[in-house]
């Protein structure tokens, strides 16, 4: 791992939200950087190599194939992990969280049931 990778993972362990994360998550022919499965949520931290060459054209097409199986990627710079990565830890699971299912219970309003079972 980068080091931008390895202190972003030293707080996305601590499970920031009440969210779990993988790092170096195996799908498909990719290895994500982070992944919060409850949130369909990739998270890949881009430094200055993802701006060379024909990384901007790799990014978007497999960008687009996550997005079509319903997976989103949050691109975070290298520079704000290393900037702070307590505070990037924190607004990334913010906006994990609301990507989470209604019924999640970490999404805390969970829509309550029909007293009968019926759908209204």
């Amino acid at each position: 791992m980068s080091l931008p990778e390895a202190l972003l993972w030293r707080e996305l362990r601590k499970r920031p939200g009440g969210l779990k994360f993988r790092r170096q998550h195996p799908s498909g022919q990719y290895v994500l950087d982070f992944y919060c499965s409850d949130a369909r949520l990739v998270l890949e931290i881009d430094g200055e190599a993802h701006e060379m060459g024909d990384r901007p054209a790799h990014d978007a097409a497999r960008d687009a194939w996550f997005r079509e199986a319903g997976i989103e990627t949050l691109r975070l710079p290298a520079s704000q992990v290393l900037q702070d990565a307590v505070a990037t830890a924190e607004s990334a699971a913010l906006y994990a969280r609301e990507r989470l299912p209604l019924h999640h219970p970490l999404r805390g309003r969970s829509p309550s049931p029909n007293k009968f079972g019926e759908d209204v």
